[in-house]
């Protein structure tokens, strides 16, 4: 055995450093065992530089063993140059062909990489070295100084002789069979616990990863800049602590472009709006995701004026698409005023944002009454993690310069202008424009100019953290008619910064982005121009920019600061010319293996390829170059840049032998392959490409994004394992998924001991020491983690791990994304005529060589297979779809002094073939290979099926035949018709295929197949359905074939549309090497079995699956909903049913119209299926329609791509007999809340013990807990209420309360639950009260009386019970084929019916017990006890209760929604009950329709926009299938209630009572009961249930009674052992309203539930009322006594003193037209007022809603009173009276009547706490406490925006129902009735009538002296107008007249 290790070594080796060398013996499952280790001091070897020594091993205990190990080794010191010695003179090997054996040597293998290095080694030797792949896995910390790497000091060591006898075979199998692993674990794992078992990726269970070839990405269509649509939707709450005085609030909602307003609310500073808005775009994601939200505030705009910003909030959509659910609920947003930087807040303004794409559906919690107080500063609007308390920062931009600019002109502009002027200037007028959170900066232009050079930077001035994630770049052109971009670059501030504790602040640079786009010749209609713009993936380098990114906070207290946020431009340092890095030379090589699968449209004409980096090897269009330098040696850095433009295409050899670059292959005339694609013929001859550029080092950056890419993909790849075991349910998957978090932590360390080395700090920028600071942080933290979660990993615990794993994943892509940027991405172009067809993008990162493995790019030195695709848009769709060419690339990059290895990872067996020039430079590239080696193979294709096809004919159908590509050759299945699951059972032979290179290296290394599935259509070309790669096992002629490698097993391989998936296929390939003897020492092939195949042949018998006789029983039930065919009705039907070749008819239906069910139930066929039920085929259902004259036309088909679910598996019968064993009693008092309920079915669900719950208790801490605690004893305890006072909103509100206090929404709404703790300051409050406690003893809010609760579902009740398809499921019909656009063509419109029916499947000899069961019918097979298919009629009552959210459709932002019900031939449409402009309405209404099953099942309800005149629009609506309901076990026609009683709101719905259902569910499932028993007992089957056995009627009589028991039954009837099953309880069900125009976008949600009561049954009651509630009508009437303290505002005429003249105004909040002034109190010297002054405010209020009713029309144009609700809260407010000028705001205050402070008793206790500190003060409710006097403050706001007390007031609040106010009436002010006294005022208000004449001298002398001349002024001249315009008349007919 020969095995070479290569170290290279940053420093030269210290002589004594120590050789240690360990010799392992291998295990794939466990940790390598040590056999010995060998030492050395390197003295000798450093002195002489060579040494040979051969040496026992000892093992730990220091003692020798008999292993004996030879080594030579060999040293060259760091002083060396490349290539001064050649592997051959260094490895004496016996081995006569080793062309550069050394090359292939381990290089150091590592825990990380996975690829098997070790596999190669001579042909010939394999058999005799049975250890070669014993050294695989070592010890990997004791080596850590040989990393240090960096200079090109190597050590050799090879080792000869032998190893230790107990090594692994040579033919381990690459995928260890299960079984296998657990033999191996028994035998190694000596007591091993199995849970800590874990698999490393050795045993990979897809694919083995080899080391010469790179894996293939299979999607191939960009998705990136494909525009899709999104719906933003922003409901805008209220607004609260606007700073301002007495303002009119209008909300302003922009997104993007667009803009909507508010209603303007008027003299409020928190207005109240609830208004929803919409907007739809339809744009590409990135687009969308950089759009900016925009909320502000303005203040008093009108038509006229556009009102001033009060403040204004911003975030870019992307943020909120990021947030769960996509969105934002019920948060504040915190206003800034964006021109005053040092103001501080402005108010905060509720709002909810949500963004919503196609398919994504959006939780929105339940729309209760909002009643919690809310807790701004714990919601506010802002990501987690982002500080609320955000400050202004400055965004400096700088940009430098930049070069290798493409030419933005035509030539003929140039030649026109050198005629001219006579200058030869460059094309392009280049300037940068950076946009970030939607403000725009410019730099200036620099004219003409390849290399501009800028300096300058722009500045932004935002808060910080921002909520806009990028900043976009773009180089623009400047152009007199219109600008364009040249290339864009996106910041993502995400990545440039960090947010932890120990993170950073934005920072970037200054460092070289690369931007990407269209192809650089110039044209002046660029289809591609959208890549410039930065939408979709650039295909061709367009520039580069130098760019910095600095971000400072600003320190707003600073006076000298500037406080406009314009965005600026300055002057910036300009920076060295090496900050970002010193030049280098790098070197590129490719060479092109293969070229096949060449479109055939440019398959006529030569093609050759061409490779670019940057704009090297450009020869196209690259030559944008002004000047051209040549570097020479010592030349300064200044030439070394204009290098990058230099153009290799005149770059005659160099002197000296210089290396010329060649980027291009010679042009090839392509040869045919089949029908679509055509061949190049290289051969044996394989062209070369290289080229030499020049960039800044800075490889650090891409190695350590490599690090990471390697440990992610590593990641991926043991995730998808564990999937695919999971999904094919092999044993242990969670062993792999400890190995997978294994390799992981060990990754993440070895990336800690190699990224932490960097040599040329000068050039690293902050952010690159900060990032990998961040990085080391994060991978340290995820290693540990790793490691923990490892430990827990058990069978039950996979998915929860599986998801946190996924995590780990995301967040290493996120971490290995460098963003700045260093080498351009590899461009490879296929030229055809020398124009641009198709391309592939390399990322350079990606082939980048280094001497440490971990570093290397995943596809250097690999063949890697590469498909092109065409550029831009065109690449969209079908057109994407299909293949341009496929390419096997070979490439290599690196710096050119390390070029000595760059064909190290070729196949071997080529000859170089060089330039004259560089013929016996052993170092020079070559620019072909000959490969003098080459091999022949056969290759067995065994295509046996394939499934879930997609549909490509007009049909649903499609004709599938699939095409196998190998190498050039290809060949075809046959064409099977009509079929989505084709099986071919297929052997295609592919003879004589020749591949290039060593035997041994094929081996692990074949080149991938690919297979591409098409439809084949009778005329024009087939198309195109899908596409997916394999890889062939390998045998070669020397090795056997028999297991575990041989025959190999079928496997499912995914199969791609696109980015789509679209099917799978089940095959196997195997690849036979031909050896000396020629075929006949293959396996032999089996000729045609069956003959009517002809000449196919079938896939041979040990790889087809094994088959057994199953028998298919089909229940045909209807058919419904069928469209026409081909525009005729159907009208006979049939459906066909076929699985494997066999199948069954239904019966005709033999008219559709009159009854569209089959009349012959249930039928069956037998048929053989492979016994492994992965393996099984879909079962095809096929509708067809009979016409006459024996026509038939299909109507629609449906295939059931896995019968997994309707296997049947007899029961166990072991398990059946605890289940009988024994009583189980359960007892329940139906007295207990639901919650409670909940809590009991809880423990009981997973215990056979006796549960009981004693209420008893419960009562007694009821009554203890007084007011719930915390309230101080202020609230007093509410009586119970009376029944009449309760109806079915009392229910339904209450059962909201309960949900959303046992956390109904934890799951999806965190928003909604997780905020009540986050300030523990504010629990007192009463109403916090609804902290988590442990369930059971939920604090009973406000002491909830015993009201008795429905279950709201937040979603429809199918999904709750699995779309009721417990025995009859539904199959969609389809027709039609599938849209090409993947976006179009949902599967709704392809459905054209539906069909009703079951299946079932078992393996033929049923056990007998099944047949032998009481009253078995062998006509119904294993579907026993079904009911009749005959019509039925049934009464259909349908209850809508309200919707919500719906999608406004009026120009006014809102809807006038109605509802419209369809079912059969009913329509009824409530148009003239439309509720006027509404989102959120109230319906309240219940319809009965009587319908006949099966002929109208469907019922649709619609919610639609009433409009005066035009159609009225659909907003959207919802369909059920009441049929399913109807016959479901799961009872879905009434909904069982909590409790039963015959009389009030909860009266029993059902015409059946619960005794009756009961009896009739235990007949029905066979199970013995009901029995019931004395003391309120009653047996079902086994169970016992308790409960209470009286009933009270409305009399308050008690009667004995069953029915409580038998409810408690049914609300439990999942219990009962075999029949049992959730029943549906009573429930509203939320469900979202579509609209076929907007396909997967919700409009909007509606609240309903449905009954179904058969008519041959009693009939039901009267249905419930469910009206709205009416608003109860109330008077407030308000006494303002005194005021106190008010500020004094005016200054007194004579004596100077302050004054004021008070007043005191108020309203009910939302009505300010009625608000109310008290009269004035006149020259208050001390700020006391009094009044004695009665408010009456009449208003209509929802109690159980708390808030106020308002009718009002909208504007003087609307055409009815639209009804608002708005919270109630009463404002009082203190002005100062001024004659003529406008009267001066003083304060403020504004109460909540549902939760204000208690007033103060004296006007001294009255403080401005009981404004800001609310939380702490008791709260009262006027609606309890109906009377309240106090003293409360006025506040308002001074000039830093601090509160401050303007003023007090004593009032009165006292409370009367309409009733009452009548019978005692009060009068207006101090008016009758009940008049108030008159308040006694002190003399000095009196000043005016005491000294009249004084006051007014005084007024007009002083103030308004110049006012009263100037009107004076103004008067004489309208007299004069007026005089001139009077006798105008009559002097110019004097004149005229000439009188």
């Amino acid at each position: 055995m020969l095995l070479t290790f290569r170290w290279p070594v940053a420093t030269n080796i210290d002589g004594n450093e120590i050789l240690e060398i360990q010799v392992f013996n291998y295990s794939k499952v466990f940790t390598n065992r040590l056999i010995g280790t060998f030492r050395m001091v390197l003295q000798k070897v450093v002195a002489e530089g060579q040494l040979e020594v051969t040496d026992t091993l000892i093992d730990d205990n220091n003692s020798a063993i008999q292993t004996s190990i030879s080594i030579e080794i060999r040293y060259q010191a760091l002083g060396g140059t490349v290539g001064t010695w050649s592997d051959k003179e260094f490895l004496e090997t016996p081995s006569e062909h080793s062309e550069g054996d050394g090359r292939y040597s381990l290089e150091t293998d590592s825990l990380l990489s996975g690829h098997r290095h070790g596999s190669d080694v001579p042909p010939g030797k394999s058999n005799q070295q049975p250890s070669e792949r014993s050294f695989r896995r070592y010890n990997g910390t004791r080596r850590s100084w040989m990393w240090d790497c960096g200079g090109i000091g190597r050590v050799w060591i090879v080792r000869k002789g032998k190893s230790h006898p107990r090594a692994a075979p040579r033919d381990d199998p690459a995928v260890l069979e299960t079984e296998d692993l657990d033999r191996k674990a028994m035998r190694y794992g000596a007591g091993l616990e199995p849970d800590t078992i874990s698999l490393a990726s050795v045993t990979a269970v897809t694919t083995n990863v080899s080391n010469k070839r790179s894996k293939p990405d299979i999607r191939m269509e960009p998705s990136a800049g494909r525009p899709m649509d999104y719906q933003v939707s922003i409901t805008i709450i209220e607004a609260r602590q606007l700073v301002g005085l007495n303002m009119d609030p209008v909300v302003c909602v922009e997104v993007g472009e667009e803009k909507k307003y508010t209603s303007m609310k008027e003299s409020t500073n928190c207005p109240y709006y609830n208004e929803y808005f919409v907007f739809d775009f339809h744009v590409p994601p990135d687009v969308m995701f950089d759009k900016i939200i925009k909320l502000s505030v303005i203040h008093s705009k009108n038509l006229l004026r556009s009102g001033t910003l009060v403040g204004s909030f911003k975030m870019d959509v992307g943020t909120v698409y990021t947030q769960p659910e996509h969105q934002f609920y019920h948060k504040w947003a915190i206003l800034s005023d964006p021109e005053d930087l040092t103001a501080g807040l402005k108010g905060y303004l509720k709002c909810d944002i949500a963004v919503v794409g196609k398919g994504d559906n959006i939780k929105t919690p339940h729309k209760a009454n909002e009643t919690e107080e809310d807790d701004i500063e714990g919601n506010l609007l802002l990501p987690d993690g982002v500080p609320p308390e955000r400050q202004w920062a400055r965004f400096y931009i700088k940009i430098y310069r930049a070069e290798g600019l493409p030419r933005m002109n035509t030539s003929i502009m140039a030649n026109v202008k050198k005629a001219l002027i006579g200058e030869n200037k460059d094309l392009v007028d280049p300037y940068v424009q950076v946009a970030f959170a939607g403000q725009k900066g410019k730099t200036s232009i620099q004219k003409s100019s390849y290399e501009p050079l800028w300096n300058e930077q722009i500045i932004f001035t935002e808060m910080f953290p921002p909520l806009c994630k990028r900043i976009k770049i773009q180089i623009r052109d400047s152009d007199k008619v219109n600008d364009v971009a040249i290339g864009t670059h996106f910041i993502d501030l995400r990545k440039v910064s960090n947010e932890g504790d120990k993170g950073f602040l934005p920072t970037f640079g200054p460092a070289w982005v690369n931007m990407y786009g269209s192809t650089r010749n110039y044209t002046l209609m660029d289809e591609h121009q959208e890549l410039n713009e930065g939408l979709g993936e650039g295909v061709s380098f367009r520039a580069r920019l130098l760019l910095g990114l600095a971000v400072e906070i600003l320190d707003t207290t600073n006076p000298e600061i500037n406080s406009s946020t314009e965005v600026q431009v300055e002057q910036a340092t300009a920076v060295a010319d090496n900050c970002s890095g010193k030049m280098e030379e790098f070197f590129l090589f490719g060479a092109f293996l293969e070229a096949t699968m060449i479109d055939r449209k440019i398959g006529d004409k030569p093609i050759n390829f061409e490779v670019t980096i940057g704009n090297y090897g450009n020869q196209v269009d690259g030559s944008s170059k002004p000047l051209l330098r040549r570097k020479k040696e010592g030349g300064d850095g200044d030439e070394e840049e204009s290098e990058l433009l230099q153009n290799s295409s005149e770059d005659e050899g160099g002197e000296d032998g210089e290396m010329v670059s060649v980027s291009s292959s010679q042009p090839m005339k392509p040869l045919v392959t089949d029908r679509n694609y055509f061949h190049l013929p290289y051969l044996e001859k394989k062209p070369c490409i290289y080229i030499r550029s020049w960039w800044q080092d800075q490889r650090r950056r891409l190695y350590n994004a490599n690090i990471m890419d390697k440990i992610a993909d590593k990641l991926e790849e043991g995730l998808n394992d564990v999937q695919e075991m999971i999904k094919t349910e092999k044993p242990h998957p969670e062993r792999r998924l400890r190995g997978v978090l294994e390799e992981l932590s060990s990754g993440c360390l070895r990336f800690l001991t190699l990224a932490d080395k960097d040599q040329h700090h000068s050039s690293r920028t902050r952010l690159d020491r900060e990032r990998l600071k961040s990085c080391m942080r994060e991978l340290e933290n995820m290693a540990q983690q790793a490691t923990a979660l490892r430990s827990q990993v058990k069978r039950n615990t996979m998915k929860d791990k599986l998801k946190l794993v996924q995590n780990f994943l995301q967040k290493l892509r996120f971490l290995a994304d460098e963003p700045q940027h260093t080498i351009p991405d590899v461009f490879i172009w296929m030229m055809s005529n020398n124009k641009r067809i198709a391309y592939a993008r390399i990322p350079s990162k990606d082939i980048l060589y280094s001497i440490v493995e971990e570093e290397m790019g995943k596809d250097c030195a690999k063949v890697k297979t590469v498909f092109l695709k065409l550029p831009g848009k065109r690449g969209f769709g079908p057109a994407g779809w299909t293949v341009q060419a496929k390419m096997e690339i070979y490439l290599w990059l690196g710096l050119n002094k390390q070029r000595k290895d760059f064909l190290s990872g070729l196949p071997c067996g080529f000859e170089e073939r060089k330039i004259p020039q560089g013929q016996n430079l052993p170092s020079f590239p070559p620019i072909s290979l000959l490969y003098t080696k080459k091999q022949v193979f056969q290759l067995r294709a065994h295509m046996y099926q394939a499934r879930s096809l997609f549909a490509a004919d007009s049909s649903g159908l499609s004709d599938p035949f699939a095409r196998v590509f190998f190498i050039s050759q290809s060949q075809c299945t046959e064409v099977l018709n009509e079929t989505l699951c084709p099986t071919w059972d297929q052997l295609l032979v592919f003879d004589n295929v020749e591949l290039y290179g060593e035997a041994h290296e094929m081996r692990d290394d074949p080149p991938i197949i690919v297979i591409e599935i098409y439809d084949q259509d009778t005329v024009g070309k087939a198309d195109f359905m899908g596409r997916t790669f394999a890889k062939p096992v390998v045998k070669m002629s020397d090795e056997q074939y028999c297991p575990p490698r041989f025959p190999p097993q079928l496997e499912y391989y995914q199969i791609y549309r696109g980015n789509a998936t679209a099917g799978d296929l089940l095959a196997a390939f195997e690849l036979l090497q031909i050896g000396p003897g020629g075929k006949s020492d293959l396996p032999p092939i089996d000729g045609p079995t069956d003959m009517d195949r002809g000449p196919i042949l079938p896939v041979p018998l040990g790889i087809r699956p094994v088959l057994s006789r199953y028998r298919v029983e089909i229940l045909f039930w209807g058919l419904r909903d069928l469209k026409r065919v081909n525009l005729a009705q159907v009208d006979r039907p049939r459906v066909d049913i076929e699985c494997a070749g066999k199948g069954v008819q239904s019966a005709l239906i033999q008219n559709y119209k009159k009854n569209p069910n089959f009349s012959t139930l249930v039928k069956w066929f037998e048929v053989d299926l492979p016994e492994n039920e992965l393996l099984h085929p879909p079962l095809n259902i096929r509708v067809v329609d009979c016409r006459a004259f024996g026509r038939y036309t299909l109507v629609g088909s449906h295939t059931v791509s896995s019968l997994r679910k309707f296997i049947y598996r007899p029961p166990d019968k072991k398990a059946q007999h605890w289940n009988m064993a024994g009583e189980i009693v359960v007892n329940m008092e139906p007295e207990v809340p639901i919650k409670k309920m909940d809590t009991m079915v809880k423990l009981e669900a997973n215990s056979d013990a006796v549960v009981k719950v004693d209420v008893k208790e419960k009562k007694k801490k009821k009554k203890k807990g007084g007011g719930g605690g915390g309230g101080g004893g202020e609230e007093v305890e509410e009586e119970e209420p009376d029944e009449s006072m309760l109806d079915w909103w009392s229910k339904y509100f209450a059962s909201i309360e309960t949900m959303k206090e046992v956390g109904g929404y934890t799951e999806g709404y965190p928003g909604e639950v997780k905020n009540k703790d986050k300030d523990k300051s504010k629990a007192p409050k009463d109403d916090k009260k609804k902290k988590q406690q442990p369930v059971p003893e939920l604090p009973e809010k406000k002491n909830k009386q015993k009201i008795d609760e429905l279950k709201v579902f937040n979603k429809e009740l199918e999904t709750e019970f699995d779309n009721f398809e417990d025995w009859l499921h539904t199959f969609n019909l389809l027709r039609g084929k599938i849209g090409d656009n993947d976006d179009n063509a949902t599967e709704e419109e392809r459905i054209v019916g539906r069909f009703k029916g079951s299946m079932c499947v078992y393996k033929v000899p049923l056990p007998d017990d099944i047949s032998k069961e009481a009253g078995y019918d062998p006509t119904f097979g294993m579907f026993q006890g079904i009911p009749s298919n005959d019509p039925i009629n049934v009464l259909v009552r349908v209850y809508i209760v309200r919707a919500t959210d719906l999608h406004p459709a009026d120009i006014n932002g809102k809807a006038d929604p109605y509802i419209a019900i369809k079912l059969g031939k009913t329509d009824i449409k409530d148009k003239e009950n439309y509720i006027s402009k509404q989102l959120n309405p109230v319906f309240g209404k219940s319809f009965d329709i009587e319908a006949t099953f099966p002929m109208e099942s469907m019922l649709t309800v619609a919610v639609y926009d009433w409009d005066l005149v035009g159609t009225d629009d659909l907003i959207g609506e919802t369909k059920i299938d009441l049929e399913n309901r109807f016959y479901s076990k799961h009872r879905a026609t009434c909904g069982v209630s909590q409790t039963y009683s015959i009389h009030g709101y909860n009266t029993w719905r059902d015409p059946m009572k619960p005794s009756q259902i009961l009896s009739k569910l235990c007949k029905e499932g066979k199970v013995d009961g009901p029995h019931f028993g004395p003391g309120g007992r009653v047996k079902v089957a086994n169970r016992v249930f308790t409960g209470p056995t009286e009933i009270e009627d409305e009399n308050g009589q008690k009667k004995p009674t069953d029915e409580h028991l038998a409810l408690a039954v049914l609300r439990h009837w999942e219990d009962i052992p075999r029949a049992g099953c959730r029943l549906v309880p009573e429930h509203v069900e939320t469900r979202p309203l579509l609209n076929p125009d907007k396909p997967g976008i919700e409009q909007g949600r509606l609240e309903m539930w449905v009954d179904m009561f058969p008519m041959d049954m009693p009939a039901p009651g009267p249905a419930i009322d469910i009206s709205p509630r009416k608003p109860k009508k109330y008077e407030l009437r308000v006494i303002v006594w005194n005021t106190d303290e008010v500020i004094l505002e005016d200054d007194d005429y004579f004596t100077g003193e302050k004054s004021s003249d008070i007043f005191v105004r108020g309203w009910l909040k939302g009505q300010q037209e009625d608000k109310q002034d008290t009269d004035v109190h006149y020259h208050s010297l001390t700020g006391e007022g009094n009044f004695n002054w009665r408010y009456i405010f009449p208003f209509d209020y929802l109690m159980a809603e708390e808030k106020i009713v308002i009718s009002k029309k909208e504007s003087m144009f609307s055409w009815d009173e639209t009804e608002y609700k708005i919270p109630a809260r009463l404002t009082l407010q203190v002005w100062d009276a001024d004659h003529f000028s406008a009267d001066d705001f003083l304060g403020a205050i504004e109460l909540d009547l549902n939760r204000f402070p208690r007033g103060a008793k004296t006007s001294k206790q009255c403080s401005l706490e009981m404004v800001t500190n609310e939380a702490e003060l008791p709260m009262i409710s006027i609606f309890k406490q109906k009377r309240v006097k106090g003293w409360w403050p006025f506040v308002a706001r001074d000039e830093n925006d601090e509160l401050e007390i303007t003023g007090k007031v004593e009032a009165e609040l006292h409370l009367l129902t309409a009733e009452e106010a009548e019978k005692s009436p009060a009068g207006l002010a101090r008016n009758e009735p009940d008049p108030l006294e008159k308040p006694n005022r002190p003399d000095t208000s009196f000043i005016w009538f005491l000294n009249p004449l004084k006051s007014i001298k005084y007024l007009i002398c002083t103030r308004y002296k110049w006012l009263i001349i100037k009107i004076v002024l103004a008067l004489l001249l309208l007299i004069m107008v007026a005089l001139f315009l009077y006798s105008m008349p009559g002097y110019m007919v004097k004149k005229l007249l000439g009188a």
